[in-house]
Order: structure tokens, then sequence, then C-alpha cells
């Protein structure tokens, strides 16, 4: 990557800049009170109530996997009966990856990468407001379908057919929830797009960008793809369940297995939207507190985009199980196996980095080096799950809930936690507690692998999930499971702590660039961002 200089940023200087910025807010009034936040079209403000959204979501369906957890910890069935539980679960997935993971990816573009392009603003401001305020109403669908007659749906947050045609009224809420929530994404990625492409200051090439921009970049495009697919999956279900179609209804001469050929063809590159913006935030904390340029930015930016276009030829690897030919699942096997080479690419470029590098350990290096290992464990494990023969054994066990969680809770929620440690500073104009920050971290990555790892065992051994109930020589892993599983959710306590001790003005304040490696535009302005950036561009001059 070539370096890059700022030759003019307007009102450089630290307390100059400030001034400048604090003035010309008040000049423009800077909205105040509700009307700031129901109207808002600044992208900071924009991607707060994003992260903010995401981190009341992250609650609501960790909650839910405690309740899963507490009707384990013994045999038999304790608490719910079996069909509330399956709505737990359900509800579970949908609420960690429509509610949490991915709105929380959009607030951290939406703050970030129009101050890394040096661009005053998100291309699209009206519809970027419109895209966030539909995400909370998609919540609201979700929560309280629990109490519509029936409950939630519980069919697998997959909602695979046929088990969608029945349920009750809560199966359409969830529909429209999920129609809502894919809107909000295909216009929040438009928004992206369009903002990278058009925007970028003066001097900045593509191939000078920050990698979390092209990351985003990519995922956005993988979003535009893929969420209509979803869409169309969504209403064939409903027109199966209301108007008397027979896409999925095996008794109307439609095709269960069809659902899953569509649903996958959006879920494998979803799987990949919801890790690409990790890769390209780690992409970032690793270099600076290295010391040290990104090892090979060309080959990440490759890698990321091979990444994207191997995540649509892969789908089938989640069907082994559905009777699919034996040359099919050689396809699938070979396909998937190969995807694990730019990943692999990104994760020797990381170590790479750090290789010989000034390495210091603050809070977001904890996190993006834990995010490195345990993600690598995820990645291994998916390797294993691509050999059909192996895959066909432990389909639908705990092994896959492992592995899962081992990519998505140790891969995007320890990278979304990477990157709100590194960026709160400019959020927020203050330092956070690091003592707080630490054990923040280490509780949540022994608490993780307490909770996860065990489950490898369990699925190897045959306990299937989506059970409310199991055999008693699996109530061991169970009991370790589920103390990991508390101690895991009340570690993220110590997370609001954090951040109620930053933005209540508590710690240290805030220089406009608190890490010493840290590269990037966003490093140029004061601590907290101004309202108003970036007014007049920044020039970039090639060193």
């Amino acid at each position: 990557m070539s370096s890059v200089t700022v030759d003019q940023i307007p009102g450089k200087g630290q307390e100059k800049a400030h001034d400048h910025h604090a003035g010309h807010d008040d000049h423009h009034g800077m909205p105040h009170g509700w009307r700031r936040w129901l109207f808002a079209t600044n992208h900071k403000d924009i991607g707060t109530m994003y992260l903010l959204f995401s981190l009341v979501m992250l609650f609501e369906g960790g909650t839910l996997a405690l309740l899963l957890r507490t009707e384990l910890f013994m045999p038999g069935i304790q608490f719910f009966r079996p069909e509330l539980f399956n709505q737990f679960t359900t509800m579970h997935g949908l609420i960690m990856v429509f509610g949490a993971i991915m709105p929380a990816f959009v607030g951290f573009a939406n703050w970030m990468v129009p101050l890394q392009i040096g661009a005053s603003d998100m291309a699209f401001a009206r519809m970027n407001n419109f895209s966030f305020w539909l995400l909370p109403v998609a919540a609201i669908m979700l929560t309280t379908s629990f109490f519509v007659p029936g409950g939630a749906t519980a069919a697998g947050w997959t909602l695979y057919a046929p088990l969608t045609m029945q349920m009750g009224p809560g199966m359409d809420l969830a529909i429209f929830a999920i129609h809502l929530m894919g809107a909000s994404s295909i216009m929040g990625a438009i928004n992206i797009v369009v903002t990278i492409l058009n925007m970028r200051a003066p001097g900045m090439t593509l191939m000078k960008m920050p990698l979390f921009c092209w990351t985003w970049l990519i995922t956005a495009y993988l979003l535009i793809a893929v969420m209509p697919v979803l869409a169309a999956a969504m209403t064939m279900v409903l027109t199966d369940r209301h108007f008397g179609t027979g896409f999925f209804n095996a008794a109307a001469g439609g095709d269960p297995v069809l659902y899953q050929h569509i649903f996958w063809f959006f879920g494998h590159p979803e799987v990949y939207i919801m890790i690409l913006p990790a890769f390209g935030i780690i992409s970032a904390i690793v270099p600076a507190f290295a010391r040290k340029p990104l090892f090979g930015y060309a080959s990440m930016v490759y890698a990321t985009a091979s990444i994207a276009i191997l995540s649509f030829i892969v789908w089938a690897h989640h069907m082994f199980t559905t009777g699919m030919p034996v040359t099919a699942q050689l396809y699938f096997v070979y396909a998937t196996m190969l995807i694990s080479i730019p990943t692999g690419v990104k994760v020797f470029n990381w170590v790479a980095t750090m290789w010989k590098g000034s390495m210091t350990f603050e809070t977001p290096m904890l996190w993006a080096i834990g995010f490195i290992f345990v993600f690598t464990i995820g990645g291994f494990t998916g390797m294993i799950l691509s050999m059909a023969p192996i895959d066909i054994q432990v389909h639908d066990t705990y092994y896959v809930v492992a592995h899962f969680h081992y990519v998505l809770v140790a891969g995007s929620l320890f990278a979304l936690f990477a990157g709100a440690y590194y960026w709160l500073p400019k959020w927020t104009g203050r330092m956070y507690d690091e003592n707080l920050g630490k054990w923040h971290f280490w509780t949540s990555m022994v608490s993780f692998n307490i909770t996860f790892f065990p489950m490898h065992f369990l699925g190897l051994a045959g306990m299937p999930r989506r059970y409310a109930d199991y055999a008693a020589q699996f109530t061991d892993f169970h009991q370790i499971a589920t103390v990991g599983a508390f101690l895991f959710g009340f570690s993220q306590l110590i997370f609001i702590w954090v951040l109620v001790k930053a933005y209540s003005g508590r710690g240290a304040e805030a220089v406009a660039k608190p890490w010493e490696g840290a590269e990037g535009l966003e490093w140029t302005v004061p601590s907290p961002a101004p309202f108003h950036t970036f007014e007049t561009p920044p020039v970039l001059a090639r060193t």
C-alpha cells in the first residue's frame, strides 16, 4: 500500500481544529433533543443509533441464549415446554444475526467510512435515516411475536419448510420483520457503495483506501446480491401459507429441499457478510499495535474479493444429507475447501504484520489477537465439516453449533469489541478504562471457550441440536457449557460499564491520535470527532 500524507486539512492543529468545528456546529444549529435522533441525517448520529440498537439486540438475544442453557443444565424438561424452547432457539438465532451482528457492522460503516475516506457524510443522508428506522420496527415485530396465539416461530433461524407451514401468526410477523431488515440492509449497502466510489478525498485511489473500507465495499455488493434472494424465499413461504401456492409444501406438489437451495444461496454469502467487515477491523488494529504497515495490502484486497466470489458457489455444503448425487457432493467439498486459501492468506498476513513488530497489548490488540486465534479454530472445524462423509455424521449436532459460534461469536462479535475499544476515544473523546477492558477480554475469552469447546465433543458423541431434552450421558458437558454461558453473558456487563464511564466523561481526555501506530484520516480530526468533518475534503499526496 502506498503511504499517504495529508497535504491540507481545514483547521489543522488540534485546538484550532476543535474551535473551528465547534463554532461551525453552532453556526449550523446542530439539532438537539429528540429531533436530533428521529430526523438524524448525520452519519455519526446514525452510526451511534445503529450501534446502540445492536447492543440492545445483543442483550435480548443473549438473554434467550441463557434461557436455553438454563433448560439444558439437566436432562429432562425443567422449565420450558419443548415448543417454547424451540421458539427461544429460533428467535435467538434471528435476533443475533439480523438484529445484533449485521446492524453493528453497519453502525461501524456509518461512523468510520466517511471519516476514513475524507467524505463529509454518507451519499444518501435521508435514505440512511430511513434504513435505520426500519430496524426498531422489525425488532418490535420479532419480539412481540412471542405474545401472539401460538407464540413466535419455532422453525429454527433457517426457517425450513415444512415447519414454516405449521406455525401460527408469529411466523408471519417473522417474515415481515425479515423483509424490513432486508430492505434496511439493501439501502445501507447502496449508500456505502456510492459513498466509497464517489466521495473519496482527492488523491485517495481505491488501492490507498483503508482495508475496512475495502471489506465493506465488497460486503455491500454481497448484500445487494443476496438479500433479494432471502426476500424471495420469505415471500414464497408467505404465499404457501396464505395464498394456496405450492413452492415448498410437499402436500401441494412443492419441494421442501428447493427452499434449502434458495435459503443457503443467500445464507452462505450471509456468513461472509458477517465476517468480512470483521477482517477489515482486525486489519486496522493489528498494524496499529504492531507499529508496522499491514503486510500484503494488495493480497488482502484480492483475498477479500475472492472470498466474496467463492461464497456464491458453496451453498449446498449445508445440504449433504438431502440426498444429492455423489458428484455434486464432491464439487461442494472442493469448492468449500477452496475458500480456506484466501482466508488463510488473511491470517498469515496478520501474523506477518505482527512478526518482529514493536507490539503492545492494549485492549483492542488483545481482542484482535483473540479473534485471530479463536476464529482460526472455527475455520479448522469448518474445513472438517466441508468433508461430506464427516458432515453427514455430525450434521445438525452440537458440533455444528460449536463451529458457527466459534466463527460468529469469536469471529464477528470479538472483532466488534476490538473495533469498539479501538475507535471509542474517537467517538467519545475519552479514553476507556484499560483495566476494565482487559477484564472484559479475559473473562469473555475464557468463558467463551468453556461454553463452546465442549460442544464439539457433544456433537461427535451424537447430541442433536435444538433438543430441549437429552440422554444422561451428555449431562457433564452440558453443565460445563451452561456455567460458561452464564459467565460469558455476565462478562458483557463489564462492557456496558466501560461504555458508561467513557460516555459520561469519566475517562482521561483523548487526543486526536491516541494510538501511536494508528494510520488513517480518522486520526487527523479531534476527539471526539466534530459533528461536521471534512466539509472541505483533505488532499492526499503520494510520499
